[in-house]
């Protein structure tokens, strides 16, 4: 019965389900199509830009561009780059990754007004081709501190040595300037694109990346020891940006944004520890505090900046419970303000928190903290206003004799009292203390009841 049914059912119903099946599988067929990426008809080139300092987000994003470039058989990468300087350890991982490329690599310094300075000689120096817009300058690639000043001693004759070493060998690498690519370390030589393009510093002066691919058509490269010729006729170019999380890394290896995240923090923790209860200062001070770690994981700090700055808070905190007639305060807000300074003061790069930043950092904290602390103070030493310790000093009425317990009338409510002796009902009594829930009174002198 159950077979001539299935037999009977698949008769009638085979064309159809054909059909439907049919449809389904056509259907099916035009989404993965239609989820398929979108390919371009003919050749192409990979663009980026780099505008800001360099750290180990850029790093990440430059290696990141090389690779998709080579898989996506893309004809070349271009970097515009717009750079005041950065990480030394990151420069070195960047030229490292430009001079092992297995597609040509073209830095051009870009648009007007930018400029190529400390880290980008290097990077640009390092390019296969180098180029770069109007108006735009390369140089002064001499190492200093965080703060801006000079390495001095043992020290800084090592880090300028081996720096001046390390131009000089890409530009060899590249067949570039040498004695340029020294002088630019040692002296910190700047000059401009029309200077740079004289002294062989770099190949291009592009007004735009259509002038940049149009000159760099058909141009020799050296691809891991052979001649290439590229060839970038007609070329579309293909916009390329930091992914979600490279955004993140390159905005917390921001001093500027690593300081002011650290004084957050410690506000919105102090503020939390002053008023118990109040959750969003401590709350928003936490996750301050911990992307300040998370910053200063990415760049290279100097530990005595940060106890100094340790050393300020806490000076600023003791001024607001210690008589110290302003001394802990002056000091603390001194040994922050050296500290913050500090901070980024170290030999592998040339970063440092802006100095407007840090002074207006620096009088916003400590007045804040100033301010919360004496309000602190003052209220702990405030008349209390409510419970036992509030009826201290009252003035009440006795309703019930004392002799000496009895009855009073205070802050309109009726207490039991005791008072010093025998008080008539109606006398005018003050309060002077309690014992558990029994008021302490006294008989008010001749002089208090007048007032």
């Amino acid at each position: 019965m159950f077979g001539k049914t299935s037999r009977k059912f698949l008769r009638n119903s085979g064309p159809r389900l054909f059909r439907g099946g049919l449809f389904l599988a056509l259907a099916l067929g035009g989404f993965s199509l239609l989820a398929q990426p979108k390919s371009s008809s003919g050749p192409h080139v990979d663009l980026i830009v780099v505008d800001g300092g360099i750290n180990p987000a850029v790093d990440d994003f430059i290696r990141e561009s090389i690779a998709r470039a080579r898989g996506g058989g893309a004809k070349a990468l271009i970097i515009q780059l717009d750079t005041p300087g950065g990480l030394l350890s990151s420069t070195r991982s960047i030229v490292k990754e430009i001079l092992g490329a297995p597609i040509p690599v073209l830095v051009y310094v870009a648009p007007s007004g930018a400029g190529a300075g400390s880290a980008g000689v290097f990077i640009t120096m390092a390019a296969h081709i180098a180029a770069m817009a109007p108006g735009t300058n390369i140089g002064a690639a001499h190492p200093v501190a965080g703060s801006g000043q000079e390495v001095k001693g043992v020290m800084g004759e090592k880090i300028e040595n081996f720096t001046a070493s390390f131009s000089e060998a890409i530009a060899q690498k590249r067949g570039r300037n040498t004695e340029w690519a020294i002088q630019a370390v040692r002296r910190s030589v700047s000059i401009t694109e029309k200077e740079a393009l004289k002294k062989n510093v770099i190949d291009i002066v592009a007004k735009d990346i259509d002038d940049l691919l149009k000159q760099a058509d058909g141009k020799k490269v050296d691809l891991d020891g052979r001649e290439q010729i590229i060839s970038l006729k007609d070329v579309r170019v293909e916009r390329f940006e930091m992914g979600l999380k490279q955004k993140i890394i390159n905005i917390l290896s921001d001093p500027n944004i690593a300081y002011l995240l650290l004084m957050a923090g410690i506000l919105g923790i102090y503020m939390e520890f002053s008023h118990p209860g109040v959750i969003f200062p401590g709350v928003a001070g936490g996750i301050c505090l911990l992307l300040a770690l998370t910053s200063f994981q990415l760049l290279p700090i100097n530990y005595a900046g940060l106890l100094l700055i340790l050393l300020g808070i806490a000076l600023l905190v003791g001024e607001a419970f210690l008589p110290s007639f302003g001394v802990l305060g002056i000091g603390g807000a001194i040994s922050l303000a050296l500290g913050s300074l500090l901070l980024f003061d170290t030999q592998s790069s040339d970063l440092a928190v802006d100095r407007s930043i840090v002074f207006t950092a620096v009088g916003t904290l400590s007045a804040f903290m100033l301010l919360i602390g004496y309000l602190v103070f003052k209220s702990q030493k405030r008349k209390p206003t409510l419970g036992l310790e509030g009826l201290i000093g009252e003035i009440g009425e006795v309703r019930a004799k004392l002799s000496p317990a009895g009855k009073v009338f205070v802050h309109g409510e009726y207490w039991n009292a005791e008072g010093e002796g025998e008080v008539e009902v109606g006398e005018k009594v003050k309060v002077v203390g309690f014992d558990g829930m029994r008021l302490k009174v006294t008989r008010l002198s001749e002089s208090e009841s007048r007032s």
